[in-house]
């Protein structure tokens, strides 16, 4: 594995930092080198937010945003609908993950395969309200990833959430977590 650079794009309250930061502890865990960091400004609750991990198996060296990101993460099943919108700098052959699922003739699926991107996605608000009655997207999208690139195991992800999350908050994570690593599907790719 070189340098995997990832852009998360999601809204202020929906974990897209926390998303990003879990991640960036679970390669550490792993003996890899990371990076994660938010892009926000002082807005509310709901407002656009990104957040960016590197993950490498040597140091990184590289201290800026990320602007040809190998991977765009898309938490918000609103903004997945627009994928495209935040798909800008996404390298030939990228990955997009989105909290969405297509429907015959989206237009999404047909824009990915003619740029050449992979396309995968799962529904991690579904899944989030029927196992714990809370929208929760971060954790599931998370999980999702780790299924379809190999950046670090997800027994892995399941002991950085323990160190992270207790009681009742963790065995929720840890179930969404599982059912969105099931349930992620490859679209285009």
């Amino acid at each position: 594995m070189g340098l995997i650079e990832i852009r998360w794009h999601g809204r202020g309250g929906q974990g897209v930092v926390t998303g990003s930061n879990l991640l960036a502890r679970a390669a550490i865990e792993e003996g890899k080198y990371a990076q994660h960091f938010p892009e926000f400004g002082p807005e509310r609750a709901g407002a656009p937010v990104r957040s960016y991990t590197r993950i490498s198996e040597e140091p990184i060296e590289i201290h800026c945003g990320v602007y040809e990101p190998d991977v765009v993460i898309i938490i918000d099943p609103m903004m997945s609908r627009n994928a495209k919108e935040y798909c800008y700098g996404l390298k030939k052959g990228g990955d997009i993950l989105l909290n969405y699922m297509p429907k015959e003739g989206d237009e999404i699926v047909e824009w990915a395969k003619n740029n050449g991107y992979k396309l995968h996605v799962v529904d991690a608000r579904r899944i989030s309200l029927e196992e714990i009655n809370r929208e929760i997207y971060n954790v599931p999208m998370l999980a999702a990833l780790l299924k379809v690139k190999d950046l670090c195991k997800m027994s892995t992800l399941e002991d950085v959430l323990a160190k992270r999350f207790s009681g009742k908050v963790f065995e929720m994570n840890l179930k969404i977590s599982r059912r969105a690593y099931e349930e992620v599907k490859t679209v285009v790719g």
